[in-house]
């Protein structure tokens, strides 16, 4: 168990990231590949670039894992394979070339209940809004939280939504309580020193509210216009469940190269720097 606790990956970060991240070409999309994440071992990579791993980096590669889940049949919510599989290749690539953090150019899907979880001290879920954990995950999730492990949860908006989520999260640990982050947190500023809360929308989302500058995906139930960072925290304080709620990060790592204004105003101004403080905060504490 201890070995999620005792990562502590090298992490030389290139200091002027926004500015280079303008400079790289974003990577062309295939969207055929949109959808196909039930057989992910034959998903492919599409035109995203491999790279060579140095063999003596392989315990301290980062790997970027997003969790497989059930879904319930009623409510709103994409599943464990929405923005598959160009969320995590592309934000994979630009953790490769924009930092000196080891990466594995191969993310992978796993089920809480997969041993080899505890080999990874960074997991990913997508769209919760319908998510129904079983009660083996339940008691995975929270042995694996508590001996090191980071759930980094994301694209979910308005309150049905969040309910779903949070009654999932009290079976997990029914005496702790998500709380607001609040901007001052040094997740916000471990590499970079973000001004804000960032709100993410869908590329569709985006467009259409772009000349009125709306940048949430409207939900009938509730207001949607703030985005939420909620955590919980283990004992001595460290996040071990960061909640991105009322923004949509992992479309902001998958359209980078479907157009050219969301990338600058979204993928590299909010979505990246984000993402990379969020792994950042998870690989060292």
């Amino acid at each position: 168990m201890s070995a999620i606790r005792n990562r502590q990956p090298r992490l030389l970060f290139v200091g002027c990231l926004l500015l280079l991240l303008c400079t790289v070409v974003a990577v062309a999309q295939q969207p055929w590949r949109r959808g196909r994440g039930r057989d992910w071992k034959s998903a492919g990579r599409g035109d995203v670039p491999t790279w060579e791993v140095d063999g003596a980096f392989s315990k301290e590669l980062f790997t970027f894992v997003r969790i497989k889940y059930e879904s319930h049949g009623y409510g709103r919510g994409g599943g464990w394979s929405t923005d598959f599989r160009d969320s995590e290749l592309n934000f994979s690539l630009r953790l490769q070339q924009l930092t000196t953090l080891k990466v594995n150019p191969e993310p992978i899907v796993l089920e809480l209940t997969d041993p080899a979880i505890f080999d990874y001290p960074f997991i990913y879920i997508i769209e919760p809004g319908a998510l129904s954990f079983r009660s083996e995950e339940v008691v995975a999730l929270r042995k694996y939280l508590l001996n090191g492990g980071f759930l980094m949860v994301d694209d979910f908006w308005g309150d049905s939504e969040y309910d779903n989520f949070y009654r999932e999260l009290k079976r997990v640990f029914p005496d702790r309580e998500p709380e607001e982050v609040p901007l001052e947190h040094e997740i916000f500023h471990c590499v970079y020193d973000l001004k804000e809360k960032p709100q993410l929308p869908s590329i569709h989302a985006a467009w259409a509210g772009r000349d009125s500058g709306m940048t949430w995906e409207p939900r009938g139930d509730s207001d949607t216009s703030v985005p939420h960072y909620r955590a919980v925290f283990d004992n001595e304080r460290r996040i071990m469940v960061f909640i991105c709620h009322n923004t949509d990060l992992g479309d902001g790592w998958e359209r980078e190269g479907e157009d050219s204004w969301y990338f600058e105003e979204f993928s590299v101004k909010k979505a990246y720097p984000l993402g990379i403080n969020i792994v950042t905060y998870a690989m060292t504490h």
